[in-house]
């Protein structure tokens, strides 16, 4: 039987954004806090502007092991901006403490921890 792994309690998400935000700053990637959730546990929601290749969403998320992830909700190739626009929407009606970072990255380099899967 394996032993229960411990998981800390997770830093507080707005923490997260400012700690992003600065390295936004330093790698010159033009990041906006589109809309701000709950200070403390609110979700992080990524829509990801890969300029000409389209756009992406991702979603944090926890795995089984208890660790940071982030999920790719609009699939393995970008898609119009459109989509992702109303994807944000039907998210934020179901959880008004949703934070909506938008990032204007090509290459999509990271700047929160945790892998995308």
């Amino acid at each position: 039987m394996a032993e229960p792994r411990f998981v800390p309690d997770r830093l507080k998400t707005r923490f997260q954004v400012q700690a992003a935000l600065r390295l936004a700053t330093t790698r010159n990637i033009p990041v906006v806090v589109a809309r701000r959730g709950d200070q403390d546990a609110g979700v992080i929601l990524l829509k990801l502007n890969r300029r000409d290749l389209g756009f992406e969403v991702l979603v944090q998320s926890r795995n089984g092991a208890g660790d940071l992830v982030w999920q790719r909700v609009t699939g393995a190739v970008p898609v119009p901006e459109s989509d992702v626009d109303a994807y944000i929407e039907r998210a934020v009606k179901r959880d008004p403490d949703l934070w909506v970072i938008e990032i204007e990255d090509r290459d999509a380099r990271p700047l929160f921890a945790g892998a995308i899967i």
